[in-house]
């Protein structure tokens, strides 16, 4: 691991690549922190984690990410905190962030490709978390 980059719980590591994410555009928005807050009380894989701790881990995330090479700090050290069968699992929390202001743009197109690389996710595993996705944030007019 990289100089800086720390090491990390399963559960650090999709925090901080849902910041990540979701700071990706430039700002990050009500809609992406609802979504952020939803998955740590939703997903299993947080069942045992304090939700109290969100915002210090949220923070320690921007810190990371602000200093030299952040990015790639944040990608390396959530691949490594990330045991095989939670790959697909990180993704479906960032894709779940990514799509909560129903506006995707090529910025964050380009995270969620760093993301599956670093997490090795196949690319019909990845299709198949998108296409749930879009399928949980359509709503009766139609729209996504």
């Amino acid at each position: 691991m990289a100089v800086g980059a720390p090491a990390l719980t399963p559960q650090e590591a999709i925090i901080y690549l849902m910041v990540m994410t979701s700071a990706s555009d430039g700002a990050i928005n009500d809609a992406e922190l609802r979504t952020i807050g939803r998955v740590v009380r939703s997903f299993p894989v947080f069942s045992e984690a304090d939700e109290r701790t969100l915002v210090q881990t949220s923070e320690a995330c921007g810190r990371l990410m602000s200093s030299d090479g952040g990015l790639h700090k944040v990608l390396e050290s959530a691949a490594a905190a990330l045991p095989n069968h939670l790959g697909e699992t990180a993704y479906a929390a960032v894709v779940d962030v990514v799509t909560a202001d129903e506006n995707l743009d090529v910025t964050e197109i380009r995270v969620l490709e760093l993301i599956r690389n670093a997490l090795k996710i196949a690319d019909d595993g990845a299709a198949a978390i998108e296409h749930s996705a879009r399928a949980r944030h359509m709503t009766v007019d139609g729209v996504s």
